[in-house]
């Protein structure tokens, strides 16, 4: 087996795509849905729908709303900065420079 070198970080030290934003707490909201004990119940009904069930289609409305929220708070900020710092070995037999 060959030996190898570990490579240097990309990016000089610089921000990776791992990054953390507050906003990102709001993504959690919608996990409340998997606890299902707490919507587990018949009344009161909807359209003749039982709670549990009517429940389940807010809840996917509420992920849709958060999921957009995030999206436009965190969509500006930047992942990286600077010149691409790709090295010959980087490329596979199908890129071109």
């Amino acid at each position: 087996m060959p030996e190898t070198t570990p490579r240097e970080p990309r990016g000089g030290g610089e921000q990776t795509g791992l990054r953390f934003s507050a906003w990102n707490l709001l993504l959690l909201v919608p996990l409340l849905m998997l606890v299902t004990p707490w919507f587990n119940k018949t009344d009161p009904k909807f359209l003749g729908m039982p709670f549990f069930y009517w429940i389940q289609f807010v809840w996917v409305f509420v992920g849709v709303i958060c999921v957009a929220i995030v999206f436009r708070m965190t969509r500006d900020e930047p992942v990286t900065h600077g010149a691409d710092h790709l090295g010959i070995d980087d490329l596979d037999e199908r890129d071109a420079r």
